[in-house]
């Protein structure tokens, strides 16, 4: 079962969502950078349910702990190993899932792939299991700013179901959030998305959407032509995530409706830097697979969560048909409030990884 990403900067995440920890081991980070810990638990605060309506209602501190790979607060080169502990884990409100395959849930993958699955919650495959893509990148984040500072990602929920926010990518240095647990940039669309949630909440059902990120002050020459393209890999790292369906990179979708005269990105100089720029953006600051300068945008689409508690069609392991229905459990109505902060995270993963793969690939060439 694959738990790595990344060639330099690379992540192992581990444990199940009832089990006793989960956690990460991140190989390939420089040595001699200092990392503020509570920044990092900041990151995973904004991840951990329990906060607001429109969340599951377990109950998680999400205290990290460094077991490996600092003196201090400084890195020493070695893998970095960090844990937190489950403290509201409650396996007993799973023993539905040793008899009957429930909707859209990969009970049945699973067992077909491996003759057995985790008795309780989603195992490896839980949103559990984001925790530790977060922490990672709460380490990564911190290496950037010592690295490019002039990175900085943001994410936020521009859709949810029909409700499509309103924002500009063209000034996205003005797009504003108001609301760390709902952030999204239109505070109308926000309200309606917030009571749409609620009412698929106490339907007892749930909803999807879609999450925007900005990747802004990247340097050109990220990314590598062929398998390695820079969209390519974000698209790896976002649909690894739990209930994503698709990935659109710049004009996506919108682009394969319009001709080329209209889609093409002219190429200007900048008359305050004297640097090569485009006009527009509607390549998302990707060509070729390579980071051209501009801000690199993209668009995450997910799925109404599959836990929901409506009574529902399936069969059981034997076979039987059977009427379902979910009994206890804490789960989320909508996963976009909590998602934000990961889809952030493995932009960050990504990115940080190319930038090491850039400065090895250049003292490989001067040897």
């Amino acid at each position: 079962m694959s738990s790595q990403l990344g060639k330099i900067f690379k992540i192992t995440t581990f444990g199940e969502s009832h089990g006793h920890q989960v956690g990460v081991v991140i190989d390939g980070c420089p040595a001699g950078l200092n990392i503020d810990f509570s920044k990092i638990q900041q990151k995973l605060d904004r991840r951990k349910p329990g906060q607001s309506p429109w969340t599951s209602p377990r109950k998680e501190e999400d205290k990290i702990k460094c077991i490996s790979g600092l003196s201090g607060t400084t890195t020493l080169g070695s893998p970095i190993t960090l844990v937190t502990d489950n403290k509201d884990a409650k396996p007993q409100e799973y023993k539905d899932i040793n008899k009957i395959l429930r909707p859209s849930h990969a009970d049945f993958t699973v067992r077909e792939k491996y003759g057995f699955q985790a008795p309780s919650g989603g195992g490896r495959l839980s949103a559990r299991e984001t925790w530790a893509r977060v922490a990672a990148a709460g380490v990564a984040e911190q290496v950037m700013e010592q690295m490019e500072p002039t990175i900085k990602t943001r994410a936020f929920i521009s859709s949810v179901a029909q409700i499509q926010a309103a924002f500009d990518l063209v000034h996205a240095d003005q797009i504003s959030i108001d609301s760390e647990d709902f952030p999204c940039p239109d505070p109308e669309a926000a309200k309606k998305m917030k009571a749409y949630i609620e009412n698929m909440k106490q339907d007892g059902d749930s909803c999807g959407g879609t999450i925007t990120c900005l990747i802004e002050g990247a340097p050109t020459g990220l990314g590598e032509p062929i398998f390695d393209k820079f969209e390519a890999l974000l698209a790896q790292a976002m649909l690894s995530l739990p209930a994503s369906k698709s990935f659109e990179v710049g004009s996506g979708l919108v682009g394969t409706t319009q001709k080329g005269s209209e889609h093409n990105d002219p190429f200007s100089i900048d008359p305050k830097t004297k640097r090569i720029k485009t006009l527009k953006n509607s390549s998302g600051g990707i060509q070729g697979g390579i980071s051209n300068g501009e801000m690199i945008y993209f668009k995450v689409g997910f799925k109404p969560p599959s836990t929901i508690f409506k009574t529902q069609d399936s069969v059981d392991h034997d076979q039987n048909k059977v009427s379902y229905t979910k009994k206890g459990g804490r789960h989320d109505p909508c996963v976009l409030p909590r998602a934000v902060v990961i889809v952030e995270s493995m932009a960050q993963i990504v990115t940080l990884d190319l930038i090491l793969r850039n400065k090895a690939s250049k003292m490989n060439a001067l040897r």
